[in-house]
Order: structure tokens, then sequence, then C-alpha cells
């Protein structure tokens, strides 16, 4: 049986998927490592484009089509599933969207696999080959400490090459946020892979930079860090040298031993996400760690910078504290606090998070033309009411940001200020390459909102203040 593994891209934003460094969606690699033999797998990822899904979803070229699908994706991910029907193919879905919205998958796909479906998709490939798929199929939360979770590193998709391996060492979070479905997909406890198994699969993955896409590598207590630290110990001791970035909690900023042995094993950066700098916003997302620590993130942040690695800061606005000033501020304060590279996204309530239950029952979502309307869930878009501004605003707001970051020369300006600040130049060039896809996908997007907007955004204070934090030089921030 031949079975095609997608990778489907919400059509408005595909561009935007392809401007930064292409990841794998390692998803599909560790199926594809857990297809029975007898069977040929391959990896279409629509990041590189709609061509291959289009022209190869043909009846004897597949004989089962699995897609795995976050909301933004899942208009395009029915979109093939109808494709297949017309061809006879038998198709399957899975993922954190069909997770969360099982019906509504059940109209456009034969199957529907819920949750995390490593120990089952053996018995679904089976199954298939058989002509005997059930409808539906309930995934349990994976032992990845036993030979579960291990991609396959070496298959690459069909219409095109990964920039970065991607490797997971660890699923599951146990902060909860609101807005966030990984709790209630991946679970609360932090689950770990063995450790000889991931310095394994990191020395035989054939990229020189990794991802490790843990949605907590570090953890948020003494057990967390102290496995953590074993892990990086190995990867000294017997990894093959890699440069990679992470995803973490700001407490990682307090253990100096473990950001030291975290840059010797080749971290450059961690992705931590802030969120917001209202501690009003944090304790309305749930997110505890973030309160508890929000008067210390300057010197955490330091301490990210005295071990050489550099933090990439995520902020989300559109919380009901937030008001049309609240992008400026945000994008001056974090440049203040040290931050190295900034992601500012609108709030989106996700299907199967707390938040878009409490929404919905507010009725606040407008976005509700389902299925075509999960195009808009993307994270550039506002889909809600906010409480003190119009969606419209907010959207405006953060098109100023977007407009001035491709608009004003900046990224030498914080690349140098990352090399004062962690004496690293490895680290400095990482962050190099991250801002300067940060301004690109601004310049792509800028012309797409003078389109969408109809304006041009004038010299305001908000702008101005965006163009300081941009601005913003090494020598002016010497001392954060």
């Amino acid at each position: 049986m031949r079975i095609a593994l997608i990778n489907p891209i919400a059509r408005r934003t595909q561009g935007y998927h392809t401007i930064g460094g292409r990841i794998p969606q390692l998803g599909l690699q560790v199926l594809a490592k857990l297809v029975p033999p007898g069977h040929t797998v391959d990896i279409i990822d629509e990041i590189f484009g709609f061509d291959a899904s289009d022209r190869t979803l043909r009846r004897g070229q597949y004989d089962l089509v699995g897609i795995t699908a976050y909301t933004s994706g899942a208009t395009r991910a029915y979109e093939l599933a109808a494709q297949c029907r017309a061809e006879g193919i038998r198709t399957i879905m899975g993922g954190p969207h069909a997770s969360a919205m099982p019906t509504e998958a059940l109209e456009h796909f034969d199957s529907v696999a819920l949750g995390e479906c490593d120990e089952i998709w053996p018995t679904i490939v089976d199954d298939a080959a058989a002509g005997r798929m059930k409808s539906l199929y309930q995934g349990q939360l994976a032992p990845i400490e036993r030979n579960y979770g291990a991609a396959l590193q070496n298959l690459l998709p069909v219409n095109g090459r990964y920039d970065v391996a991607a490797i997971q060492t660890s699923r599951g979070c146990p902060v909860g946020c609101e807005y966030c479905s990984v709790t209630t997909f991946n679970g609360a406890p932090i689950r770990r892979r063995n450790i000889d198994e991931i310095i394994e699969e990191w020395n035989t993955t054939p990229k020189r930079f990794i991802f490790v896409v843990d949605d907590n590598f570090f953890g948020v207590g003494e057990k967390h860090a102290i496995w953590a630290k074993e892990l990086l110990r190995e990867i000294i001791r017997r990894g093959k040298k890699r440069l990679w970035f992470s995803q973490t909690t700001i407490n990682m900023g307090d253990d100096a031993e473990g950001l030291r042995l975290a840059y010797q094993a080749g971290c450059r950066g961690m992705l931590v996400g802030f969120e917001t700098l209202n501690r009003e916003s944090l304790k309305d997302y749930h997110k505890g760690i973030n309160r508890k620590n929000l008067d210390r993130y300057r010197d955490l942040i330091k301490g990210f910078h005295r071990a050489g690695i550099s933090v990439f800061g995520g902020f989300i606005v559109g919380a009901d504290q937030d008001t049309a000033e609240t992008v400026a501020e945000t994008a001056w304060q974090s440049v203040d606090l040290g931050i190295d590279t900034i992601q500012i996204t609108n709030l989106t309530p996700l299907p199967g998070t707390k938040m878009y239950d409490r929404f919905m029952a507010e009725g606040r979502i407008f976005a509700t033309n389902y299925p075509s309307d999960w195009e808009r869930y993307t994270f550039v878009e506002t889909v809600y009411h906010p409480s003190k501004m119009t969606a419209h605003q907010l959207d405006e707001m953060i098109y100023e940001l977007r407009h001035t970051a491709a608009s004003v020369p900046w990224v030498w300006k914080r690349t140098l200020r990352t090399f004062l600040r962690t004496r690293s130049l490895t680290t400095a060039l990482f962050i190099h390459g991250m801002n300067q896809g940060f301004k690109r996908m601004a310049k792509i997007q800028k012309v797409r909102d003078e389109v969408r907007f109809g304006f041009t955004p004038s010299i305001n204070e908000r702008v101005q203040k965006i163009r300081a934090a941009f601005a913003m030089s090494s020598t002016s921030s010497a001392s954060v």
C-alpha cells in the first residue's frame, strides 16, 4: 500500500510559512517511522506549495492519505479530502484540530484519529490495507519513554527540502494556558523520551541545525530541570556537534548551570512565551509562572545572555486589558528588557482551548462560517471582538508594527546588540537570521496589508514608539 502523509497550509497565509526557515512537520516523520513493513510512505508538505498535492493525489498513486492539521490548515485539509474522495482514495485526519472537532472532520474524511496516535497508527495502516477502517480511532498519551517519538529523519518531502531538522525530547506542558491546546492534546505531565534514543536520533539527523520542538524544554520544577540537565550533559558527551534552539519557560533564566550546559550542548536561542507584560492579562491567561516572575524579567533575560543564549520573545495582543496602545508599548518594552527578537501576534481562540469555549459562550467570536473561516485562525488576523478596541483596530495596530519593521533599518543593530550581550558570534548570527526572516515577512505582509486596509500608516505616537524600539541600539541599551 502506498501512503501519503500531508501537512496542509492555509491558502491565504501559504507565503507566510515559507519566509523563514523551512521546518519539518515532525508528526509526519514520526508516523512515517511507525508504518509497518510492506508499505511505502511519502511526505507532502505544503509549506513548499500546493502543486504536489494537487498533482499527485490520484487513484493508483496512493491508497491511503493521512493528514494532520492545525486549525488554520483545516479548510485546506477538507479540500484535499474531497479530492481524494473523488479519486477513491481512503483518507484519515488527525492532529489538534481533528481532535477538537471530530464530528466536523468526519464529514470530510473516512476516518478521524483523536489524540496522540503513535501506538494506534500501525493498526490504522493494517486496517486500511485490509479494507476495514473504522470511522473513529482513539489514541492515548504515548509512552514515549519506550521507543516512541522518534522521527524518520532521512525521509524528506517529495516536494521540497527542509532547512533544519526537528527533534522532540518530551511532550506535555503543565502550565495550561487558557489560549493553548497543548495541555489538552498532549497532557499536563511532561513525558520524557529515553536519552539514549534521543542521542541516537540526534547523531543520525542529516542537518547541522536542529529545532527541538518540545513545548517546554526545561520544565517548571526541580525534577524537570534535573532531567533536562542530564540530557544536556549526554549531548555534550556523546552527541554530534549541532547548533539548536527550542522553547522554554522564563524560569530557565534562573538556572545558571542549566543555561551553561545548554550553550555547551549547542543551544543558541530559546523561544520564551512572555505573552504579555500586563499582570491581569497573565492572570486571565492562567500563566502563573509568568505572573510569579514578571518583576524579574530583566534579570532572567540577563541569565540567558550571560550563558550566551539569545531570547526569542513571544507576545500575544488582544487580551481584555489591552488597548490600541498595547502593540507599540509591548514592542518598546520587550526590546528595552533585552529580548533579542520578538514575535507579536493576534490573540486567537483555537478550538480545543478554554478560551474558545469561553468566547463562544460569550458570543465574541465572529469568524464562524466554518469550515471556510478556519483559514482566518492564523494568528495574523483578529477573529473575535476584543474588549477595549474593535477587531479592526487591533489588526491596524499590528499592521503598524509590521509596516515599521519593514521600513526602518534595524536588523544589524539587533545583531550587534545580541553579540555584545552574549559574547557569542554564533548566537548573534542565529538572531541575525531570525530577524532577517521577520523583516522579510513584514515586507511581504506589508503589500497585502496596504491592499487590505487601503492606507499606509501615518507617523503617529504609536508608530514613533515602535520606531524607537526598532532603532534601539546596543549602545543606547547596554545596561539592560
